[in-house]
């Protein structure tokens, strides 16, 4: 059962990603870059995390091998190296996203991580599927398959379109003539 403790562990650490990202890159205070740099620093993080982490386990494990990174099987490294360009590729996106969405307030954070996070299985299952086809053919796939395909289609949109509303404003007093003595 270990690895639904880790599949839980990516739930819940891409579930606070699109908030967390938001946050960077209205907290670097720069509305025409604040997202570059935001992602700036999302590359530092997956260098110590995606780059530093696995070298050091590689290391505990006895199993580094070497650090001649070319040694590695061909397949291997440039499969994970075309991975990891479509997943920095995809966490631009969403900062992008972030960006063009009518308005920069968090409120569209539910609303872009929803779509994000209710179409990327669905393309996983079908891409997975032309990948890995079922063994007798698409007609053998289960009804509910395709069930949850559409309850994701649709929770995702239901989350864009219901999503609650922005707090008000909160009005600054107008100055009175008595303040202004």
């Amino acid at each position: 059962m270990t690895w639904l403790l880790f599949a839980f562990l990516t739930v819940v650490t891409w579930g606070v990603y699109g908030v967390l990202l938001h946050k960077g890159s209205m907290g670097m205070e720069d509305k025409i870059n604040g997202r570059y740099k935001a992602f700036l620093f999302v590359g530092f993080a997956y260098f110590l995390v995606a780059v530093l982490a696995p070298l050091v386990m590689l290391r505990l494990s006895g199993k580094a091998g070497s650090t001649n990174f070319l040694a590695y099987p061909t397949t291997g490294w440039v499969w994970s190296l075309i991975a990891g360009v479509v997943g920095a590729v995809g966490a631009f996106g969403v900062l992008l996203a972030f960006g063009a969405a009518p308005d920069p307030k968090p409120v569209y954070v539910p609303v872009v991580m929803s779509i994000i996070f209710c179409g990327a299985p669905i393309v996983n299952a079908f891409v997975s599927m032309m990948e890995h086809p079922p063994t007798h053919g698409l007609a053998s796939v289960k009804w509910q398959f395709w069930a949850g395909i559409l309850i994701a289609a649709i929770g995702g949109s239901m989350v864009a379109l219901y999503k609650p509303d922005a707090p008000a404003p909160v009005a600054k007093p107008t100055p009175t003539l008595e303040a202004a003595k």
